[in-house]
């Protein structure tokens, strides 16, 4: 078990035009479909028309719905088009997500002197997500000069802010002493507030906290707490990690039905870590209990979408992290 990196850099977040239909409501009529679609057409009209007279929000909605494709054909293009319009009125959304665009260079000329500019625009008018972006742009000196004591002003920002990414990567720059003292109880305590909004990475990293008992006591019961809700959302070093807890029954009961079910969830999930733990395995297992683990792995991705294939691949040779 390790600490993982935080995403520091947070991707955009977009805004649909209107209220999704409620889910499991059908219809075959034709003439409501045939209705909905002219009512669609209708209020991207008008959306457009407010936009092209200079309605700061319109024109951002506008510029979300080419950026994700909803509506009408992804275009980056437009979406820059829009949220320039819409960033020069001050409004931080799209300037947050013009930001982006510079980033990644979409529709735009990539441009991380342009990023850092839009993202503090909008950071500089409480946008958390901007803030957090904004920080990592000055760990890396990215369009602005490297400057690890901005990054984490920005990133304490953010996190006040409740941002859970921010609050994760402040948690992080405690943890190793990066732009501030080394301080593990700082860690664990903004990893404690991005794992309780249930973002797995933090949750993984609370988790090494309990284990390995820095900032707190240990405690592999809450260890494999945290590291469970972490893997059930999907995160496959958490699949792996808890695998492993299950192996060693540290703060779960010993299994090695669940432990290889979750080393083949992991490695499904692209985390080869487990490999080599799945092939010691089969050596202590009944093969009646191999086959049940792996059904319950197969049953297990195929509900949660990773790739069932790999779950019988156990070709590759891996060594397991640390624990």
């Amino acid at each position: 078990m390790q600490v993982r990196t935080c995403l520091s850099l947070a991707l955009s977040l977009l805004v649909p035009l209107g209220v999704p239909a409620a889910l499991g409501e059908e219809s075959s009529n034709q003439s409501t479909n045939q209705t909905q679609r002219e009512r669609s057409v209708a209020e991207f009209a008008t959306l457009q028309g407010n936009a092209e007279m200079g309605d700061a929000v319109a024109q951002y909605r506008l510029g979300s719905l080419y950026m994700s494709g909803s509506d009408v054909q992804q275009n980056y293009v437009e979406a820059a088009k829009w949220f320039k319009l819409a960033a020069v009125q001050g409004l931080a959304a799209a300037q947050f997500d013009l930001g982006y665009l510079y980033q990644e260079g979409k529709g735009v000329t990539k441009d991380y002197v342009a990023s850092a500019s839009y993202y503090r625009a909008a950071a500089e008018q409480g946008h958390p997500t901007a803030q957090n972006n904004l920080a990592s742009l000055y760990g890396r000196g990215w369009g602005v000069p490297k400057n690890l004591s901005e990054a984490i002003r920005w990133y304490r920002a953010a996190a006040e802010h409740g941002d859970p990414i921010a609050q994760c990567n402040l948690a992080t720059a405690y943890l190793l002493g990066r732009g501030v003292r080394r301080d593990d109880r700082q860690a664990v305590t903004w990893f404690l507030a991005a794992a309780q909004q249930g973002f797995a990475v933090a949750q993984a990293n609370l988790a090494f906290m309990y284990y390995t008992g820095r900032g707190v006591g240990r405690d592999y019961a809450e260890a494999a707490k945290w590291t469970m809700r972490a893997a059930e959302q999907g995160y496959a070093l958490a699949e792996t990690d808890l695998g492993y807890l299950y192996e060693q029954g540290k703060g779960v009961p010993l299994d090695y039905v669940a432990a290889y079910t979750w080393y083949s969830v992991g490695v499904a999930g692209g985390d080869n870590r487990g490999i080599a733990r799945m092939k010691a395995l089969t050596r202590l297992m009944r093969p009646r209990d191999v086959t049940e683990a792996k059904s319950l792995a197969f049953a297990h991705v195929l509900r949660h979408g990773n790739d069932p294939e790999r779950i019988n691949n156990d070709s590759k040779a891996s060594v397991l992290d640390r624990h």
